[in-house]
């Protein structure tokens, strides 16, 4: 019995029922019927003592009543009730007490039940918005009429329309989809037709704008939020299921799909779009309104003046999406892959893509900016994005090989191009690792070993390194004339005397 008790409470401080049930403690109706029961008790008076809650009890409990008067729906009352200011139709509630509640009597018993609980409901009551010039523009999405796609398939168009709420003049604009780039470019694109920006703009809890609808708090999208802040304007959201906060664009809406799509013909979306406009312009701009009695374009000539200047700069409007960096050192967006360091594998970031760029953020630290990719399956790498040995790899191409060649000597040099132009084998690593010798033996040595090398016509690896490694390159070079072999006691040379045996005398 406390929410009964808390309702009477404000009662007694003067609240109304629609006070009450907007602090959630009772709904309107059940409000109303409360206040009913209190005035009868006496309990509404500040000087009268609160009742206790088996008083409260006793005061609610239902009034007895004659059998014969008793309809075969009072134990479904509550539920009917609470169906019927929910909206739901007499008929739908009928067969949801027979799907659901077990009940089977007829359609008449409903229809006389929902006759007499409507007539105790509240009266309807409305109340007209009224905006001052450059205060407010609504915005809202349409359906539009089906064009085929440059996919080849036929696709639904979606009309954008932002309305000035105290012109009526409108921004229209046909789209395929309402995502949020699409959202944001709509936007930018309408406040340049404006010539500026209002100081509100009144919004349903599309996803593209609300990422969590609520009436109090609200969570906006982070892009949309930046949008707001880039051209100095308010984003003020309807509360959930209360589309008539916004009802000078609904109508807007309804005019476009009533007077200018019906009797025309359109080849594509952009002829779709250059007719909307010239209808804006003509037929809606200079028809005399409604609701205000002006012309569109008339009142629009003096709120022109008043409504926010764009920026100097036009806003770099980008979309945020979570990423995970893969094994391979990228993340993926729209097909294409863009690299982050190494050292994030495995982690979630946050991608900012706008037109030309998509930034890499961790939380809110800026990681790298890439270019926007151009085609599905492109790839955009930083090298200093991969781990050191790869790298390495990437970095140790065919020119730097001949580079490094060049830096140690001409025999060295020739060696490496004879590597990197086998036509058989790929023999890039082993050009990598004959200049890697150059770190252990130094580049004399592996200049003297290359040498030998090429006077033995054996340009491999194994051959440099087993030349430094034995020493051979430090004994002294070959005269013209020696056999083929090296000179000394190494594993590649043998003695005259070994190679020519003399012949035995006879």
């Amino acid at each position: 019995m406390h929410h009964y008790r808390q309702a009477l409470l404000r009662m007694r401080q003067g609240d109304s029922d629609r006070d009450v049930a907007a602090a959630r403690i009772m709904g309107r109706r059940k409000a109303g019927h409360w206040r009913a029961v209190a005035a009868e008790q006496g309990w509404l008076e500040p000087a009268c003592a609160l009742p206790s809650d088996e008083a409260i009890a006793q005061a609610l409990a239902p009034a007895r009543r004659a059998a014969s008067t008793v309809s075969s729906l009072e134990a479904h009352r509550a539920t009917v009730q609470q169906w019927l200011e929910q909206g739901v139709s007499g008929t739908a509630i009928h067969l949801a007490l027979q799907r659901g509640h077990g009940w089977s009597g007829s359609y008449s018993a409903v229809r006389r039940l929902v006759a007499g609980l409507r007539q105790q409901l509240p009266a309807e009551v409305t109340c007209r918005l009224e905006f001052a010039p450059a205060e407010v523009a609504q915005v809202d999405f349409g359906a539009g009429p089906f064009l085929m796609h440059p996919d080849g398939r036929r696709r639904r168009t979606w009309a954008f329309v932002m309305t000035l709420a105290h012109s009526r003049h409108q921004y229209v604009e046909f789209v395929w989809d309402q995502t949020v780039a699409t959202w944001l470019g709509c936007h930018r694109r309408a406040f340049e037709w404006f010539a500026g920006a209002p100081e509100r703009v009144v919004i349903d809890n599309a996803k593209c704008a609300i990422t969590k609808a609520c009436a109090q708090d609200p969570l906006v999208q982070r892009a949309y939020a930046e949008c707001a802040e880039g051209y100095g304007f308010k984003i003020d959201p309807c509360p959930p299921h209360d589309p008539q906060k916004k009802g000078i664009v609904e109508s807007g809406v309804k005019y476009v799909k009533g007077n200018f799509l019906p009797l025309r013909e359109f080849r594509d979306l952009p002829d779709l779009n250059e007719q909307a406009r010239q209808w804006v312009m003509g037929i809606a701009g200079l028809r005399c309104h409604g609701t205000t009695r002006r012309r569109p374009l008339e009142l629009f000539a003096l709120e022109r003046a008043l409504l926010r200047p764009l920026p100097g700069v036009t806003p770099d409007l980008g979309t945020w999406h979570r990423v995970t960096v893969h094994k391979d050192c990228h993340v993926q967006f729209e097909r294409m892959l863009y690299s982050a360091p190494f050292t994030l594998v495995g982690k979630v970031l946050w991608l900012r893509a706008t037109d030309a760029t998509a930034a890499l953020y961790e939380d809110y630290r800026h990681v790298c900016t890439h270019v926007r990719g151009q085609r599905p399956g492109q790839r955009v790498t930083l090298r200093e994005h991969l781990p050191p040995q790869a790298q390495a790899f990437f970095a140790h191409d065919r020119q730097w090989c001949a580079e490094q060649a060049a830096c140690v000597g001409a025999s060295c040099l020739v060696l490496v191009q004879r590597l990197l132009s086998d036509q058989i084998l790929e023999r890039l690593r082993a050009a990598q690792g004959v200049l890697g010798l150059r770190k252990t033996y130094g580049a004399a040595r592996l200049e003297a070993a290359c040498a030998r090398a090429l006077a033995h016509d054996s340009p491999h690896y194994r051959t440099v390194k087993t030349i430094l490694s034995t020493g051979a390159d430090q004994q002294p070079a070959l005269q013209p004339g020696t056999p083929a072999g090296y000179a000394g006691a190494t594993r590649f040379t043998r003695p005259a005397a070994e190679l020519f045996p003399p012949l035995p005398l006879h």
